[in-house]
């Protein structure tokens, strides 16, 4: 068997597509489970106009900052931050597109070979992960990355999610220097 090739980059325009199809595409009750809430979707055109002005700004001003995932040369997913504060924190976000390539052990990879980007281009301090606490998957992995657990509480965690309960994670630059990514 082949051991399959894995690298990440930053958003480019030809990766709008697969994102908004992902959004737009994926199943209701997958983007449920991801604590989405589907009537704060916005349409292909607002994803578009989020996605070029992300790409054109500079570091210090992004509001948003994606890196895409590639398997073998192959875009099939990407994590992203925001609510940014440049040379502080941000907080993380992860999607793999496709029901094939999830829960297939790639997804830790990629966050392990992502974090060394936001940390950088952003000059952070700190990056958190909040994921819907009935989605355990993401706990599983922050553990095993190597973030560390903060607190449970209720949120409303993004400007498309409801309410619900998630779970905060925070990893520092300091934790991450000591990972020898």
């Amino acid at each position: 068997m082949m051991e399959q090739q894995l690298s990440v980059r930053e958003i480019q325009k030809g990766d709008f597509s697969s994102i908004i199809q992902y959004w737009l595409a994926s199943h209701p009750d997958f983007m449920k489970g991801m604590g989405v809430d589907l009537a704060k979707m916005p349409k292909e055109e607002e994803w578009i106009q989020m996605f070029s002005e992300q790409i054109s700004q500079p570091y210090h001003e992004k509001k948003s900052y994606c890196i895409i995932w590639l398997l073998d040369n192959k875009a099939i997913g990407h994590s992203n931050v925001n609510k940014i504060v440049f040379g502080k924190e941000a907080y993380m976000h992860l999607h793999i597109w496709n029901t094939e390539t999830r829960m297939k052990g790639v997804g830790t990879a990629f966050v392990k070979m992502t974090l060394p980007w936001f940390f950088e281009k952003l000059q952070l301090k700190k990056i958190y992960c909040e994921p819907y606490a009935l989605n355990p998957a993401p706990d599983k992995m922050m553990e095993k990355i190597g973030f560390e657990f903060v607190k449970e509480y209720i949120t409303t965690p993004g400007w498309i999610n409801f309410e619900q309960p998630v779970k905060l994670w925070e990893l520092t630059l300091e934790k991450l220097r000591q990972m020898n990514l």
